[in-house]
């Protein structure tokens, strides 16, 4: 077992180490290449359970080594190789999680599996630091465990009075944040806990397992809006009804993968953000509508029209955080604008599927 398990590392030692968990995932794969930007050495883990073996732009860095690893079935060996590792940092963003039909379709497997590798990685953790010298444990949450607040714009603060999500997955990540407050009272595992708002930008596949709902030819779901939006829009002539779910009016901060990458390091490397949680994310409120109009806008240059379709259980119709914190504590705010973001991700797409 542990013969697949080497690391084949080509780093010295005079380089900070950083391990993530969930590399090769669309936030994970960001976090990859800034952290290889600002001179660490990056060791990643991941079991391509979501999109498959997918190739990232970061895999061919000299100072990047990866191995495949399951954090549920490969429990066993998690310590030993974390203790082989001996990073400085390490960042855990693995987690089950795909679209809204994904939380309706795993809800079970959602919750049973993030706990599971959640725990494992936690313990893991708590291991290394109590014999080596890690100095952070960074914890990535999820806007969703405010998916029950009445609290607008959202402050990490208003999470302690605001009712438990009710999706499995929004619980799974608040259960995670119990994970580390439990772990630094026990341990004293240093930890920082960072809250992301709706990621965008490439990379973003469709999750393996996700359910599809059809309207005529186009398909209506993937993993997350902005490609689904997308991906319609690119399949669709410009007379055509973008179908969307719900009325349009839900709310999100949506905010580049570079970006939240950057705010994450600043967590991770800020006295401030020992033992804190932060909300990541732009401050700027946009509804899916609106954000229909950028897309359409920019790939068809005409007016748009919208056909509705009954949204899921889960489709929170405002997530709106309040990101002074981050900005005050962090000196972090987000730089690309959705527009560029929007561009970004069409160019990207029509690359994936060969549309011109």
């Amino acid at each position: 077992m542990m013969a697949s398990l080497i690391i084949q590392s080509r780093l010295g030692d005079r380089m900070e180490k950083v391990l993530v968990t969930g590399s090769q995932g669309f936030i994970g794969s960001y976090l990859c290449s800034e952290l290889l930007k600002k001179g660490y050495s990056v060791f990643g883990m991941d079991n391509y359970s979501k999109y498959g073996a997918v190739v990232r732009a970061h895999d061919t860095d000299l100072n990047f080594s990866f191995m495949k690893i399951d954090l549920i079935k490969d429990s066993s060996v998690l310590r030993e190789v974390f203790e082989n590792i001996d990073p400085d940092y390490i960042i855990h963003a693995a987690a089950r999680i795909g679209g809204i039909s994904y939380f309706h379709k795993y809800a079970s497997d959602l919750l049973l599996d993030n706990l599971t590798m959640d725990a494992n990685v936690v313990r893991s953790a708590i291991g290394l630091y109590a014999n080596k010298k890690l100095k952070r444990f960074v914890a990535m949450s999820s806007s969703m465990v405010y998916e029950n607040t009445n609290v607008y714009p959202t402050t990490e603060a208003s999470l302690a009075t605001t009712p438990p999500p009710s999706s499995t997955y929004g619980f799974s990540k608040l259960a995670l944040e119990y994970q580390c407050k439990g772990a630094w009272e026990q341990y004293k595992l240093p930890y920082t806990i960072c809250r992301p708002f709706n990621c965008v930008g490439i990379g973003e596949e469709e999750a393996l397992g996700e359910k599809a709902a059809m309207v005529g030819n186009i398909k209506m779901l993937m993993s997350h809006v902005l490609p689904d939006l997308i991906y319609k829009a690119l399949h669709l002539n410009s007379n055509d009804k973008m179908p969307i779910l719900g009325d349009g009016d839900q709310v999100r901060h949506y905010t580049n993968g570079k970006d939240l990458a950057t705010g994450i390091i600043a967590a991770m490397e800020s006295e401030n953000g020992l033992c804190n949680d932060f909300n990541l994310s732009s401050p700027v409120a946009t509804t899916v509508k609106e954000l229909a109009e950028i897309v359409w806008r920019q790939i068809h240059g005409t007016p748009l029209q919208l056909q509705h379709h009954d949204p899921f259980t889960y489709d929170v119709q405002i997530r709106s955080p309040d990101v002074t914190k981050a900005k005050d504590l962090l000196g972090f705010e987000t730089k690309s604008s959705l527009e560029e973001s929007v561009s970004e991700v069409i160019d990207w797409m029509r690359k994936q599927h060969d549309i011109k």
